[in-house]
């Protein structure tokens, strides 16, 4: 055992059935390591594409983009890119970064920033790999956000090279009152309303030659394109989608959004979905009809559930996962497809507001049969020693990240770490085990697939408002992010 189980803070214990592998039962084959400090308020992670040298770290309030060296796991003094105009109120920020496909060739990326409406702009990188061209901004589109906080902010692209963009619902709680739609909330409205989506763009084209601000094409096959709906939206019914991410190996899409009082969720969208997907919000949280200001009620129908759901330990159970998973505030995670073998397919997440580590493995079971319990093994790493870093602690988790490598990052942005989420460790370096295992922790074989358009590939590159019950900061979404 590398460190005392009290190291992570602010944890607590709780009733939970233990199983314990001691000595030799099985050798350890990762660590997990502090590899940043000394961040302002990093809140996202990533990397060019085939970038094996360096990792881009965004800092919420700055408007950093900030380069660590994986070498030597130094950060530059000189920032990327600083982004102007970004709002520091409350959620708002510098939200979220990717790197074009062909951005070898092209040199463009993408950034997700509140000013206070939601933007996604365009810049390239200059002479100097290591410094971009601050003048090279390019409004890509544009969002009007009637609050401060549920801005949503991640960006990515999948393996069609289609950027995919999350927004949250505007903010306040319910989805109601001034800036949404009346009789359904702007997360179920699909006409001349991003909010409360995912939206798929080619940004490689664009629709509105006459439109300096919108400079994005929807493509053809997006599920409202030419039916009732806005081009633009892939998925929608999402409360604040705090970070989502594309399994690099099979494609599938998972989305953790963030609960009103009573549930957090972790949607799935296969990556054989051709789109259209509502996850329920706000008639629905989690897997019950949203208990709180009058606004739930029955599925709509083809609604999706969530593959797993908590609650934030009131009267609602959710789907009432096993004791000692609860919390206020989930941030969505990747599927792990790094070097450590006995951590493969494992989708790692976390409750930024209890400073949780959890994994989980999807069943595999049709989305349409989903009921908030359909995984094979849940796995809660807080108190595990085999993740407790060498230095510092994981705490306030805002974001996880992956390297162009497939390694996975997990940010505190209370502390201003990152901490590489496991490192391989040596030969013969083993220990106890000690992890909370509810489940079959059998990861099934799935047959590797993609949404990849005609392009014969199968790999995919890859805060709550209104807690009515007991509300954090005036009804806002997350504490403030500190």
């Amino acid at each position: 055992m590398r460190r005392a189980i009290g190291k992570l803070r602010g944890l607590g214990l709780f009733s939970v059935a233990v199983s314990l592998w001691a000595g030799g039962a099985e050798a350890q084959d990762f660590e997990v390591l502090r590899v940043a400090s000394g961040l302002s308020q990093p809140v996202f992670l990533t990397a060019p594409p085939d970038d094996p040298e360096r990792v881009f770290v965004v800092e919420q309030y700055t408007g950093a983009i900030r380069i660590l060296r994986r070498e030597t796991w130094s950060l530059d003094p000189t920032p990327f890119l600083t982004v102007p105009g970004v709002s520091q109120g409350f959620e708002q920020g510098l939200l979220g970064l990717a790197f074009h496909p062909d951005y070898a060739t092209n040199g463009f990326f993408y950034v997700h920033l509140t000013d206070p409406d939601v933007r996604v702009r365009r810049y390239s990188v200059s002479a100097d790999p290591d410094v971009a061209d601050a003048a090279s901004g390019t409004p890509v589109l544009s969002i009007p956000q009637p609050a401060a906080n549920h801005n949503g902010g991640w960006i990515g692209f999948g393996a069609d090279d289609y950027l995919y963009v999350a927004s949250g619902d505007g903010g306040g709680s319910n989805d109601s009152g001034s800036g949404h739609t009346t009789a359904t909330g702007n997360a179920q409205d699909l006409t001349a309303n991003r909010l409360g989506k995912i939206l798929r763009i080619d940004v490689d084209g664009d629709d509105f030659p006459a439109d300096a601000n919108e400079n994005w094409a929807a493509p053809p096959d997006n599920p409202f394109v030419g039916v009732t709906g806005d081009d633009e939206i892939w998925v929608y019914g999402l409360r604040n989608p705090w970070r989502a991410s594309f399994d690099r190996l099979t494609g599938d899409l998972y989305i953790g959004d963030v609960g009103q009082g009573a549930c957090e969720e972790i949607d799935i969208q296969p990556a054989a979905s051709a789109g259209g997907e509502n996850y329920g919000w706000r008639l629905r949280e989690g897997v019950i009809a949203t208990p709180s200001g009058g606004v739930g009620g029955a599925a709509p129908p083809g609604a999706v559930n969530p593959f797993f759901d908590y609650s934030h330990g009131g009267a609602a159970v959710c789907s009432n996962p096993p004791a000692g998973f609860t919390g206020i505030s989930v941030t969505g995670g990747y599927v792990y497809r790094g070097p450590a073998t006995s951590l493969q397919g494992r989708y790692f997440f976390g409750d930024f507001g209890q400073g949780r580590l959890w994994s989980a493995v999807w069943d595999g079971s049709s989305p349409a049969t989903f009921d908030g319990a359909n995984y094979t093994s849940l796995v809660d790493h807080s108190l595990d020693p085999d993740f407790t870093p060498d230095v510092g602690s994981i705490g306030s988790i805002s974001s996880f990240g992956e390297d162009a490598d497939g390694n996975l990052y997990v940010l505190d942005r209370g502390d201003g770490e990152v901490f590489l989420l496991p490192e391989p460790g040596g030969p013969g370096q083993a220990g106890s085990l000690i992890a909370f295992v509810f489940a079959l922790a059998y990861v099934r074989p799935r047959i590797a697939r993609s949404r990849a358009l005609g392009r014969g590939e199968d790999l995919r590159p890859s805060l709550s408002s209104g807690h009515d019950a007991a509300p954090l900061r005036d009804g806002y979404d997350r504490p403030p992010l500190r």
